[in-house]
């Protein structure tokens, strides 16, 4: 149970039904405000442990009432919702410190997902740091924490930029298990180190970037991973993860693979730019 006390904002009193009916069985205490000069009232009465707002209200949008939460209470996590996505969107509520970021409609596993990594995340107001935040030019740096991740992974699954909604899901999946390589094994999953990353998009495509400052990799050293197994012994890599200790899985890289257009890295390995581009190119998609 979460035991959290939730303030929703929104002009839409279906959606504060909605929510409740999501929350409360969870164990979240439930209460609304019809836009951002309510909740800042009740804000001042009382302490919330999350905050679910709106964007577009009558009066002071969202993306205002974030700043002025976090302007008064940087401690508090504001989840933004949107009907309308944007990228421009996106990118203010990553630039204004949101915890996170969904758009309508949203199912009850995401919303319950979200509420539970908020709850139990200790976020600092440095974990992600915007280096550009440009629609079309995204770059941040941020700590060597899974769960700053995941946050991270969100945003970028809501970055619409041309591709379908199944293409949007996979290539996030993707993105998301190059970033925990980068995070555990690059960064060793110490909060004081930082991994770098960007969301660069083209006419022809979308481009992900990451670098960790770890020493890099070289491919002929990876048997742990599912990316250098052989068809003679496919699962290979799942003994040696378990002779080592290391978590279950291993298969990012060749997933990714899968996914991507085109994974490149970098000579030392620990820089790593996955492709994916926006229309059919000759002799293929």
């Amino acid at each position: 149970m979460l035991n959290a006390r939730v303030l929703i904002v929104d002009d839409d009193p279906d959606i504060h039904v909605l929510l409740a009916s999501m929350l409360a069985p969870a164990g979240c205490s439930v209460e609304a405000a019809a836009d951002g000069e309510a909740a800042l009232t009740k804000l001042e009465a009382a302490r919330y442990d999350l905050v679910l707002t709106d964007v577009l209200m009558p009066g002071m949008d969202g993306l205002d009432l974030l700043q002025k939460i976090h302007e008064r209470s940087p401690a508090t996590p504001v989840v933004v919702m949107t009907a309308q996505n944007t990228p421009e969107t996106v990118v203010r509520s990553i630039r204004e410190k949101a915890f996170t970021y969904f758009s309508k409609p949203f199912s009850e596993s995401t919303v319950l997902d979200i509420v539970t990594n908020a709850m139990e995340s200790q976020v600092g107001q440095d974990d992600i740091e915007v280096l550009s935040a440009r629609p079309n030019w995204v770059a941040l740096r941020l700590r060597c924490k899974l769960r700053t991740a995941e946050r991270l992974v969100q945003f970028i699954r809501e970055l619409r930029a041309g591709l379908t909604s199944e293409q949007q899901d996979d290539i996030a999946m993707g993105f998301r298990e190059l970033l925990m390589n980068a995070i555990e094994h690059g960064g060793g999953s110490d909060p004081e180190k930082k991994v770098e990353v960007a969301c660069i998009r083209t006419h022809e495509a979308i481009l992900y970037y990451i670098r960790d400052p770890g020493a890099g990799f070289s491919f002929d050293n990876l048997a742990h991973a599912a990316v250098s197994a052989t068809p003679e012994d496919p699962f290979g890599h799942v003994e040696v993860r378990s002779q080592a200790g290391m978590r279950p899985g291993g298969f990012g890289i060749f997933m990714t693979q899968q996914i991507a257009d085109e994974l490149i890295y970098s000579e030392k390995g620990n820089e790593v730019l996955l492709v994916k581009y926006l229309r059919p190119r000759d002799g293929g998609s």
